[in-house]
């Protein structure tokens, strides 16, 4: 099943983090905090203005975002949790730093 979210709504799937500390201990799933770190799945069509246009998101599918920790509404699709929420509510776009994919020489 595919989800198409309304208007100015994005679709976020959680970016799992390691669940082992440094020095190999398991931390049980209770005691993990949730990552406040996203993928985009799924945009919406854009917002809808009050003089009737529709503004284009800035968001894209494949973007890795940041948001807060309550941000959102969970939902299951096919047995597999996303977030439902609002462009608004994403706080920024994590983006890949030119200086980091250089290879050393």
């Amino acid at each position: 099943m595919q989800i198409r979210p309304l208007y100015d709504r994005v679709i976020v799937k959680r970016i799992e983090t390691q669940r082992t500390t440094a020095s190999g201990i398991v931390i049980p799933d209770s005691a993990a905090e949730k990552p406040e770190q996203g993928e985009i799945v799924a945009v919406g069509s854009g917002r809808l203005l009050q003089d009737g246009t529709l503004r284009a998101l800035q968001l894209k599918v494949g973007d890795r975002v940041l948001f807060g920790k309550y941000a959102g509404q969970t939902v299951k699709v096919d047995g597999e949790e996303v977030l439902v929420m609002r462009e608004e509510d994403v706080m920024g776009v994590l983006e890949a730093d030119a200086g980091t994919t250089r290879k050393a020489a």
